[in-house]
């Protein structure tokens, strides 16, 4: 099967949920690295531009030339696009509601922080201020995982005992600081959830190469 996707991702970025959320749904795709944090090679973070203005991964462009940006919102296209994979709760589905509620929780309240965290620049000019605005982005970050722990009921994944691309986007965000060891602390009962997707056969190699 030819891929019918382009995907710009990035090794050790959060797209590299999208490219496990294809692996499970069978789907090929043709995968342009974009390192747009690369400020020596400015022209790999720029292949992204013609999808994606915002010049950040992930961006996928279907074969019309559609492309769909934002990691959530890419995740969820897939579940939906894929059904039989049963990546994602259905619509009408009892867990359908907080599928949404953490998905869209993971994006907004974690994950948008890393834009903060990687250059904090972007919103504090002076340096004299960068180390005291990282420490607490990421005790902001540790903070939101501890109120996901606290209000999920994990079964042997977040929502219940079938994977969903929710399982995936957490999987590797959790990876990024503060680190999965400040994770699991403000989160125990997810550490069994990720060290089961962590172990999943059908991930095992994309997991190495592209969060090694």
């Amino acid at each position: 099967m030819s891929p019918q996707w382009t995907l710009f991702s990035a090794r050790g970025s959060g797209a590299v949920a999208v490219e496990a959320a294809l692996t499970l749904a069978g789907q090929p795709y043709r995968l342009v690295d974009a390192y747009t944090w690369d400020q020596d090679h400015p022209e790999s973070g720029d292949q992204v531009l013609g999808a994606n203005p915002m010049r950040q991964v992930p961006a996928l462009v279907l074969p019309g030339g559609e492309a769909i940006t934002e990691s959530a919102a890419i995740l969820v296209w897939i579940a939906e696009r894929f059904p039989d994979a049963r990546l994602a709760p259905a619509a009408g589905e009892p867990r359908r509601a907080q599928f949404l509620r953490w998905m869209s929780f993971v994006s907004s309240a974690i994950y948008a922080l890393y834009w903060v965290k990687d250059d904090p620049s972007r919103l504090v000019p002076d340096p004299a201020g960068h180390e005291a605005l990282t420490e607490r982005t990421l005790e902001r970050i540790a903070e939101c995982w501890k109120i996901m722990g606290e209000q999920v009921s994990p079964g042997a994944y977040i929502l219940g005992d079938e994977l969903s691309v929710l399982d995936l986007y957490v999987a590797v965000v959790s990876r990024f600081r503060p680190r999965r060891a400040r994770f699991y602390a403000e989160a125990p009962n997810l550490k069994p959830v990720m060290e089961r997707v962590d172990a999943d056969p059908r991930l095992a190699a994309l997991w190495e190469e592209r969060m090694g």
